[in-house]
């Protein structure tokens, strides 16, 4: 099996509850100014986790940091199409998204870098995120096989579009990593190209 398949994610959840929470809320915008993505972990709603002094609020990213998996309502991800958002979400430890919809830019960015982002139905939703508010300890399980996230006892159906959930089953998300596998092919067709050998019109 190709290492960087994901096939079956486990964690414990938080819980960020409201639509159209947008990117600019994911990761302020005057965090994008950093040239790597190392220190996104440390910014997923910055502006909601912290007053000026520094100091917390009471925020679920500030209540549940050791959560994997988490659970949103409708069209999350929503506004600018910053790839910071879900680099951010991963470098904070969330693997998985649960949703009632997604913005399809976010969802695209977090296939890319092997976040697994699915949606459900929205009393489905309701039913984890309830439960991730009232037993921070419950554990989460997404099978990406057969499709389904299990919450304590409760099974649920995912919706996933087919070629993402391959992309993430077979470990085949990660481009930059297939390109290099296959940089002989890569070079060859390369050279291949009239317009990189001196082709003249």
């Amino acid at each position: 099996m190709n290492e960087k398949a994901i096939r079956e994610l486990n964690g414990l959840g938080v819980s960020v509850p409201g639509n159209d929470i947008d990117t600019d809320r994911i990761i302020p915008a005057r965090f994008l100014k950093e040239i790597t993505f190392s220190r996104m972990g440390e910014y997923p709603f910055f502006d909601e986790r912290f007053n000026e002094d520094g100091s917390e609020k009471d925020h679920p990213f500030n209540k549940n940091k050791d959560a994997s998996f988490l659970i949103g309502n409708d069209n999350f991800g929503c506004g600018s199409s910053r790839e910071h958002a879900p680099q951010a979400l991963l470098r904070w430890g969330i693997e998985v998204v649960l949703a009632e919809s997604l913005a399809e830019i976010f969802a695209g960015n977090c296939a890319m870098i092997g976040l697994a982002a699915v949606t459900l139905n929205a009393g489905d939703i309701k039913e984890i995120q309830t439960a991730v508010e009232r037993d921070s300890s419950i554990r989460l399980s997404l099978d990406l096989m057969s499709k389904k996230v299990h919450c304590g006892e409760r099974i649920y159906e995912i919706n996933i579009p087919e070629s993402r959930r391959q992309a993430l089953t077979e470990g085949t998300w990660d481009n930059t990593s297939l390109l290099l596998d296959r940089l002989d092919k890569a070079k060859a067709t390369a050279a291949s190209l009239p317009y990189m050998n001196n082709f003249n019109s």
